[in-house]
C-alpha cells in the first residue's frame, strides 16, 4: 500500500471513529438534527466551509481554472461568498431564532402551511439529491485514481464511508467530521500552493510563464479562454455569465439548505454572524490559493485530461510524497464532508418535512420513533443514490453548478421575503417555490439538450428568480395575509434578551472589521502581484511605467475592496444596532418590528 492510499485510509478511519463517538451522544431529536443548538463558532465555520468546498472545488473548478480560466478565476471578486454575510444578517439569524429543525420546517411554520413545508422539502430532495450524486461519483473518481479499486468498487466504498457515520450520528457527527476535514483540506491547500509555486521559482516567475504560455495564450487574461469551441463566444459573454453565476451562488450561500441550515446548530445569533463572516473570508482565500496552484500546474504539464484530475496529478508528481498524500486525503475529506451534509439534509427533509412519522403521546417515545424513522429514510436515500451512481455518469463541474443554483431561484426570493415582507401570503410562498424551481430547471434542460440556445443574459438562474418573484407578488396581491402569518413574522423580530450582551457584541463587531480588512488586503495583493506584473509582461503599462487603472484587470482587483469594505461596515452597524444593550427601557422587539 503506497503513501497516498495509506493517507486516505487513515483519514477515513478517523472520520468513522469520530462519527461513531458522536453517535453515542445522540439522545434526542435535537441532538440528531441540530446538535442541541450548542455549536460554537469554529464548528459552524468548519461545516459551512466543508459543505461548500466539495469535489466541485477541488476537482471541477480547479480543473476548469487549469484548462482555460486561470486569470478570470483568480481576479474576479468572489461575489458569491458575500452571500454568507448578507444571508446571516437578513435571514440566518432569524432562522436560528425560530428554533425549528429544518429550513423547510421554518417556511412551513412561518406561513402556517404544510404545503409550503412539503414543497420546500421536495426541492431539497431533488436539488441536494443531484448534488449528492455528483460528490459521490467525485469521491469514487479519487479512489479509482489512487487505489487498486475499480470505479464500481470505489463507488461502494465511498458510499459506505459517508453513509455509516451520517446515518448513526446525524448532524452531531457531521459537524465534528466537517470541522476536522475543513482544517485538513484548508491547511493542505496552502501547503500545496507553496510546493507548486516553489517548483517554478516563486509566484512572479511562474506567473510570467503562464502569461507567455503558447499553448494557452489567454489563460491569464481577465476573461480566460473564450471563442467558438468554448461555452462563451466573447469576453462579454463570459462577463455576463460570471456576474449572474456569482449573484446566484451568493443566494445559494445565503439561503440554500446546506448552508443556512448550519445556523440552526449555532449556540447564539452572534455565532451565526461571526461564522458567516469568517467562512466568507476562508472560502474566498482558499479558492484563490487553489485556483492559482492548479493554474501553475500548466508549467509542468499542460495537457492533463480529464482536467478534473489536475490536483491529483499535482499531488502525485509535484510535491513530496507525504505532502501529496495529505493533499489527497484533504481532497477526499472535501468530498466526504459534502456527501455527509447532503445525505443528512435529504434524509431530514424526507423524514421531517415530506413524510413525518406519526406522533407518539410520550415525548421520549416520540423522539426515539422519529430517530428510527429518520435513520431508515436516510439509508433508503443513500441506497437510491448509490444505484443511480452505477448507471449514470455526470460532469461534476456542470452538474454541481446546475443543481446548486436551483435554490437561488426557488428559495432566494421567499427566504428574504419571509422575514421582511408584510404582504407575502402562504399561497404566494408555495407557488414562488414551485415556479422558481420549474423556471430554472426547464430552461436549463432545454438549453443543455440543444433544443434552445439561451444567450448569457438569459441564464436559467436569472429566469427562475424573476419568475419566482413575479409569481410571489402576483399571487400574494390577490390573497390575504392571515393573522397567524402576521404573528409568526412579528415573532421573528422579537430579540431574545440573552442575545444582547456588551462583550458578545464587541467580539462580533470584530467580524465586520475583519471583512473590511480582507477586502482592502486582497485588492492590494492583487494589484501588486497580479495586475502590475501582468501589464508589465503584456506591455500595457502607461507611458510612465504606471498602472492602467481603467483596464479590466485593475478594475476587477479594486472590486474586492469595493464589495467587502461596505459589507464589513454593514455588519458592524447591524451588530451594534441589534445586539448592544439598550440604555433606555425601549424594547429591541419594537425597534426590529418597526424596521421590518
Amino acid at each position: 500500500m503506497d503513501i497516498y492510499t495509506t493517507s486516505i485510509l487513515i483519514s477515513v478511519l478517523i472520520y468513522l471513529f469520530v462519527g461513531g463517538y458522536a453517535g453515542k451522544k445522540v439522545k434526542h431529536l435535537d441532538d440528531y438534527f441540530v446538535v442541541g443548538r450548542k455549536a460554537p463558532t469554529i464548528l459552524i465555520v468548519g461545516t459551512l466551509v466543508a459543505s461548500v468546498l466539495s469535489t466541485n472545488a477541488f476537482l471541477g473548478e480547479t480543473g476548469f481554472s487549469y484548462a482555460s480560466q486561470g486569470g478570470s478565476y483568480i481576479l474576479w471578486p468572489a461575489t458569491w461568498v458575500a452571500g454568507y454575510i448578507i444571508g446571516a444578517l437578513y435571514f440566518g439569524r432569524y432562522l436560528r431564532r425560530s428554533q425549528v429543525l429544518t429550513v423547510a420546517e421554518f417556511f412551513g411554520r412561518r406561513f402556517n402551511s404544510k404545503s409550503v413545508r412539503c414543497a420546500a422539502g421536495i426541492t431539497v430532495v431533488l436539488g441536494l439529491g443531484g448534488y449528492l450524486l455528483a460528490v459521490t461519483q467525485g469521491t469514487a473518481i479519487i479512489l479509482t485514481n489512487l487505489t487498486p479499486l475499480n470505479y464500481h468498487q470505489a463507488l461502494i466504498t465511498s458510499w459506505f464511508c459517508y453513509t455509516f457515520f451520517t446515518l448513526y450520528s446525524g448532524s452531531r457527527g457531521v459537524i465534528l467530521t466537517d470541522t476536522i476535514m475543513f482544517l485538513l483540506f484548508t491547511i493542505m491547500s496552502f501547503v500545496a500552493f507553496y510546493y507548486i509555486i516553489d517548483l517554478h521559482g516563486g509566484w512572479l516567475s511562474a506567473f510570467e510563464g503562464l502569461i507567455t504560455l503558447e499553448s494557452k495564450p489567454d489563460l491569464m487574461s481577465w476573461h480566460g479562454t473564450v471563442g467558438a469551441e468554448t461555452e462563451w463566444q466573447t469576453p462579454a459573454d463570459y462577463a455576463i455569465w460570471s456576474l449572474i453565476t456569482g449573484l446566484a451562488w451568493g443566494l445559494v450561500t445565503a439561503v440554500s439548505p446546506w448552508q443556512s441550515s448550519r445556523y440552526l446548530m449555532a449556540k447564539s445569533e452572534h455565532v451565526v454572524i461571526r461564522s458567516a463572516c469568517i467562512a466568507a473570508v476562508v472560502v474566498a482565500v482558499s479558492n484563490l490559493v487553489l485556483f492559482a496552484a492548479a493554474t501553475v500546474v500548466n508549467l509542468s504539464k499542460d495537457d492533463i485530461f480529464p482536467f478534473e484530475q489536475t490536483m491529483i496529478y499535482a499531488a502525485m508528481n509535484m510535491m513530496p510524497a507525504i505532502v501529496g498524500g495529505l493533499l489527497l486525503a484533504g481532497i477526499m475529506a472535501a468530498a466526504l464532508s459534502s456527501s455527509t451534509t447532503f445525505l443528512s439534509l435529504v434524509g431530514f427533509s424526507v423524514s421531517n418535512d415530506i413524510l413525518p412519522s406519526k406522533q407518539k403521546n410520550n415525548k421520549q417515545d416520540d423522539d426515539k420513533s422519529k430517530l428510527r424513522f429518520s435513520r431508515m429514510v436516510m439509508l433508503i436515500v443513500s441506497i437510491v443514490t448509490l444505484l443511480i451512481s452505477f448507471i449514470t455518469a455526470v460532469d461534476i463541474f456542470w452538474l454541481s453548478n446546475y443543481v446548486g443554483t436551483v435554490f437561488a431561484s426557488s428559495w432566494g426570493p421567499i427566504a428574504f421575503m419571509s422575514v421582511w415582507s408584510k404582504s407575502i401570503t402562504e399561497r404566494g410562498a408555495f407557488w414562488g417555490i414551485i415556479s422558481g424551481f420549474v423556471g430554472n430547471v426547464i430552461p436549463r434542460f432545454l438549453d443543455v439538450s440543444g433544443i434552445i440556445d439561451l444567450p448569457s443574459y438569459l441564464n436559467p438562474i436569472l429566469i427562475g428568480c424573476i419568475i419566482s418573484l413575479i409569481t410571489i407578488v402576483l399571487v400574494s396581491y390577490f390573497g390575504n395575509v392571515s393573522d397567524i402569518e402576521k404573528q409568526r413574522r412579528l415573532e421573528l423580530h422579537q430579540m431574545p434578551i440573552d442575545e444582547q450582551s456588551a462583550s458578545q457584541t464587541k467580539r462580533t463587531k470584530w467580524a465586520g472589521i475583519t471583512v473590511m480588512l480582507f477586502g482592502l488586503s486582497l485588492t492590494v495583493i492583487l494589484l501588486i502581484y497580479y495586475v502590475y506584473p501582468y501589464q508589465k509582461v503584456t506591455g500595457t503599462l502607461l507611458n510612465n511605467n504606471s498602472l492602467d487603472w481603467l483596464s479590466a484587470e485593475a478594475l476587477l482587483a479594486l472590486g474586492w475592496a469595493i464589495i467587502y469594505v461596505p459589507l464589513g461596515i454593514l455588519t458592524y452597524r447591524v451588530v451594534n444596532r441589534s445586539y448592544a444593550p439598550k440604555t433606555t427601557k425601549t424594547s429591541s422587539v419594537s425597534s426590529e418590528c418597526t424596521n421590518a
